[in-house]
């Protein structure tokens, strides 16, 4: 399903809704079907809607159990587009907030970059990557530099 999203931030804006709202299609609409994901978690790459299909479930379930809600926020947001093509890059905040409290529990930020092509006068992602600075004394994740 395409939802004809004419301009790139609104792609932004669809991940961050449908993020919080949790809603796995609402999220996939603005992917293409051969999307090409390097991602953070779990998995080194996603080639193809279906195997991110399973990540965005996956994740989408894992925040509802906690019961918890998540907030996305995009920092620092470059956009480079022409007629056909576009380039994103980005700092990503997720912070995941209490559904009962309200309270903050926890945040951190990534970085993302994202390549989109226009089909059908709708942008649509087909190459994202997210990734963390490591610390090279103790090789782990760096979450909240931003």
């Amino acid at each position: 399903m395409m939802i004809g999203i004419s301009k790139v931030q609104d792609v932004l804006e669809n991940y961050k809704s449908s993020v919080y709202e949790k809603d796995v299609n609402k999220f996939l609409t603005t992917y293409a079907s051969d999307v090409h994901i390097y991602d953070c978690w779990g998995n080194w790459e996603c080639k193809g809607i279906s195997s991110w299909r399973e990540n965005v479930v996956m994740w989408f379930n894992s925040v509802s159990e906690d019961g918890n809600l998540l907030k996305v926020d995009f920092n620092d947001v470059t956009i480079e587009e022409n007629t056909n093509v576009a380039f994103v890059h980005c700092a990503v905040s997720f912070v995941a907030y209490s559904a009962t409290s309200g309270e903050k529990l926890r945040q951190m930020t990534n970085r993302f970059t994202f390549g989109l092509k226009k089909v059908n006068e709708s942008w649509l992602i087909t190459h994202e990557h997210s990734s963390l600075p490591i610390d090279m004394h103790t090789g782990k994740g760096m979450f909240n530099l931003k």
